[in-house]
């Protein structure tokens, strides 16, 4: 099996999306086809379940990303150290998180200076507001952002963290009394407007524009940064659903933080320019994937 077509049919295993893998690769969307089927004809065995609206591994997909998964790795690693003994990796890498998650990248960044002790991370703190745009400014040279991230011009590299969610009120919503909270709950409530810089697809990955039930979200005022989400649901404004780790570092009066039981596992993940893979950057997001995915305890109050 040539490198290139290992390459898609992980790139897909993670995708499940021919178009979105073809884009990340790249490539045509035919290309894709042509290397998955040209597998499965190898195997003797389907490695997707294919619909007109979902992808999803088969078990025997299953296995082979897993085998294969571990060797791609080996080899992109056994590449990588070659570079970086011909090249040498030092330097300053500046990553950007969202507020406090940059706290929470302490375990890896030190697993990183471990392994590179000639170089440093510096951490730049970045606003959902304008999720992409200090990275395509060149002042930040990777990032921390939940996914998915659907930008052609941008590289998603492994996920490090993730946490559950939580649904911040006022302290005298209704809600506060029954203890917890559902995506539907979110229909009888106005949440945060973005703002124009957001990707919806982004945002609604976070804050979804439906509740399951149908109903539509009410957008209510617009914030751009974290601490005026919490002064206007203080204020009683709008609520908003967060991530868990949120009540975990933060107190402020007046806001009342509930587990939302139903929502989907945030996932933070790594992502970059594609045009500017440094062996700097690269050793980093390596060690990142060495490291493994921490799961954020938060606790709410």
């Amino acid at each position: 099996m040539e490198l290139r077509d290992i390459e898609i049919f992980l790139a897909l295993a993670e995708e499940l999306h021919f178009g979105r893998t073809a884009e990340r690769l790249r490539i045509s969307q035919a290309r894709v086809s042509q290397a998955i089927k040209k597998q499965e004809r190898r195997i003797g065995a389907t490695l997707f379940d294919r619909t007109s609206r979902t992808v999803t591994l088969t078990p025997v997909g299953k296995v082979l990303r897993a085998e294969l998964q571990q060797a791609y790795d080996l080899i992109q690693g056994g590449i990588a150290r070659a570079s970086e003994a011909a090249q040498g990796v030092r330097g300053t890498l500046r990553l950007g998180a969202m507020g406090i998650l940059g706290h929470e990248l302490r375990p890896l960044i030190d697993a990183f200076h471990a392994r590179y002790p000639e170089c440093d991370v510096e951490i730049v703190e970045i606003h959902f507001s304008e999720p992409f745009k200090p990275l395509r400014a060149g002042k930040i040279d990777l990032q921390l952002i939940w996914r998915p991230v659907h930008e052609p011009d941008l590289s998603i590299g492994p996920t490090v963290l993730t946490e559950d969610r939580v649904l911040a009120v006022a302290a005298d919503s209704p809600l506060v009394e029954r203890g917890t909270a559902s995506l539907e709950d979110l229909g009888d409530l106005r949440v945060l407007d973005p703002g124009p810089e957001v990707p919806g697809y982004w945002f609604e990955a976070m804050i979804p524009a439906y509740t399951p039930n149908g109903r539509r979200i009410e957008r209510g005022p617009a914030a751009r940064t974290f601490h005026e989400i919490l002064a206007l649901i203080a204020a009683g404004q709008m609520a908003c659903p967060l991530n868990a780790h949120v009540p975990h570092y933060y107190t402020p009066p007046g806001i009342a933080f509930l587990p939302i039981h139903d929502a989907p596992v945030t996932e933070w993940a790594l992502v970059w320019p594609t045009a500017d893979e440094s062996a700097l950057l690269q050793a980093f997001v390596r060690t990142a994937r060495d490291f493994g995915t921490r799961h954020l305890t938060g606790a709410t109050r």
